[in-house]
């Protein structure tokens, strides 16, 4: 078991090792992971969750960006608004600013949300697509409390290691991993939009999207500030200058918008393409959902034509997706024969045969939005019923890996928000959850030649210190677009393959490293430009512990 913490002089070193080409690893070293699984966690930022594991780039005195109002002042204290955080009840008031009319218990800094019980529950916090550019405010990190609804709350940080994983991670006879500290989310915004990076590494496109200001219109307003929303929306530090003019939609700002609607401001995304949550064009989408709210099909690749066509075993497993899809009798299923759905969980709008959980998120299922995937079709059918599949189905496949490994070759795993630590409820439950996942695979045949990567879909509204790619004046370190990368996310890397039992990985990667890695390994082409760009993560085979890496 590797004994934390190093040193600061050492982890001082480390930090600034940069990006590792994986030329440093061999060919053959890269043909022994046998196995992909790709574990893909919600909403948190790196300082947010990992920001205190040993030997990272994470939260230290004096390194975060204070936060700042509208006209660019520091406030002195952090608003709340989350009813476990609010003052004076239950907290009392220590901190008042009267600049701002904010009186608090919490200074403009960083604080750990454990203080306030074990196992903190607290309110989903803002993430989407224009909000976050303002948060990120040109690489200033300075507006992450202005530009959301959950203000103050978007300081807060976990106990790292009271957390499931780093203890599972650091107990006798742990299974050998890295944590990626230098790993962004592919684009800006929320789920929707980084699951779709996930897979095609690319923002959907909304093909002759209605321009015409009309209520059929899903187009955003943004302001002089790139900003869709106002106080009344919910923001209690932000006042758009269009006031109410501005609208928060599913599409980017128009780039010739309709007489009635603002102008959109130059160097602001534009276009018809979806970047908010979108339900799909085809079941399982949210019961009532009108048509002009579904995405129509999209004809882009994705990694999973890639693999296909190279004849690579893979699947997508979610966590209901038989419940949802209507695979009935199928591993996970739940809601017996029918002609009603029985499970006690299921949505109260589903309908036989759909009987999605409550909980399900249609907008983490990116290969349900894919022409390949349409089910009215007789190849979509066979897609589907090969590829998409259930997290029962995965876990069942590495329990049965007993003495051969009986997983495909590329496993993606979706949990269900209970397990993804999705904010909003219970942290500990995910977190137990996707400790569960690893054992699976670690106790299974499967686990001497596998390379699992666990990651988040997107920072979850949260603060996290460092500059994304593009971002800031003059950088230009690592592939960007107007489409992100967006904040820092937590990303670990477990495998037996690695050459240490805990090392740190500070290449820059992206979501979109994922698909590198696979079209690496594969001899793939790449699905977009952004995939053809970042660096794939085999360096991580060349990570080090931080004493190690800082005699480099």
């Amino acid at each position: 078991m590797h004994k934390p913490p190093f040193a600061a002089s050492l982890l001082a070193a480390c930090l600034g090792t940069g990006s590792m080409p994986s030329e440093a690893v061999t060919p053959a070293q890269i043909k022994k992971v046998k196995h992909f699984v790709v574990i893909y966690q919600e909403n948190h930022s790196f300082d947010n969750l990992l920001g205190d594991w040993e030997g990272v780039n994470g939260r230290k005195p004096g390194n975060y960006a204070l936060q700042v109002n509208q006209a660019g002042e520091p406030f002195e204290c952090l608003l709340q608004n989350d009813s476990n955080l609010t003052s004076p009840s239950p907290l009392a008031t220590t901190c008042v600013d009267a600049a701002n009319n904010i009186e608090s218990a919490f200074a403009n800094a960083p604080f750990s949300i454990n203080t306030y019980g074990t196992d903190p529950s607290t309110e989903d916090l803002t993430h989407r697509f224009y909000q976050h550019q303002y948060q990120l405010n040109g690489g200033k990190m300075n507006r992450f409390v202005t530009g959301s609804e959950a203000v103050g709350l978007t300081m807060a940080y976990y106990d790292t290691k009271a957390l499931p994983i780093y203890q599972y991670l650091h107990r006798d006879g742990h299974p050998r991993y890295a944590v990626a500290d230098n790993f962004f989310q592919a684009a800006f915004g929320g789920s929707f939009l980084n699951h779709q990076w996930l897979v095609a590494a690319r923002t959907p496109i909304w093909p002759n999207a209605v321009n015409d200001g009309g209520k059929t219109d899903q187009h955003s307003v943004v302001d002089e500030n790139g900003m869709p929303v106002t106080t009344s929306d919910g923001y209690p530090l932000y006042t758009s200058p269009l006031g109410k003019a501005v609208y928060d939609g599913r599409l980017t700002a128009s780039c010739n918008p309709p007489a009635g609607r603002a102008p959109t401001p130059a160097g602001v995304a534009c276009g018809d393409y979806a970047i908010n949550t979108t339900q799909p064009n085809q079941q399982p989408y949210s019961p009532g959902t009108k048509d002009y709210k579904r995405l129509p099909l999209q004809t882009a690749p994705t990694i999973g034509d890639r693999l296909s066509a190279a004849g690579i075993s893979w699947g997508w497993y979610a966590e209901g997706w038989s419940n949802a899809n209507g695979n009935i009798g199928a591993p996970g299923w739940t809601n017996g024969t029918g002609p009603k759905c029985t499970d006690s969980y299921t949505d109260v709008e589903a309908v036989f045969p759909n009987c999605v959980n409550q909980d399900f998120q249609y907008h983490h299922q990116p290969f349900n939005y894919f022409k390949a995937f349409d089910a009215s079709t007789k190849a979509g059918k066979k897609n589907r019923k090969v590829h998409l599949r259930d997290e029962v189905e995965f876990v069942q496949l590495a329990n049965r890996s007993t003495k051969t490994c009986k997983l495909r070759q590329v496993s993606f795993v979706k949990p269900l928000p209970a397990g993804s630590e999705h904010p909003g409820g219970t942290q500990m439950q995910g977190r137990e959850h996707l400790v569960a996942l690893l054992e699976a695979v670690e106790n299974s045949a499967c686990a001497k030649h596998t390379m699992v990567i666990v990651t988040y879909d997107e920072f979850g509204g949260q603060y996290d210190h460092v500059q994304p790619p593009g971002q800031g004046q003059g950088n230009d370190n690592g592939p960007h677009d107007q489409w992100g990368p967006g904040s820092r996310i937590p990303a670990l890397v477990v495998s037996p393959l690695l050459p240490y039992e805990f090392g740190v990985d500070s290449t820059q990667y992206d979501t979109t490293s994922i698909l590198a890695t696979l079209e690496k390994r594969y001899r793939l082409a790449p699905v977009s430009d952004r995939d053809a760009q970042v660096n794939d993560m085999f360096s991580v085979f060349d990570a080090a512990p931080p004493a190690t890496q800082s005699a480099r």
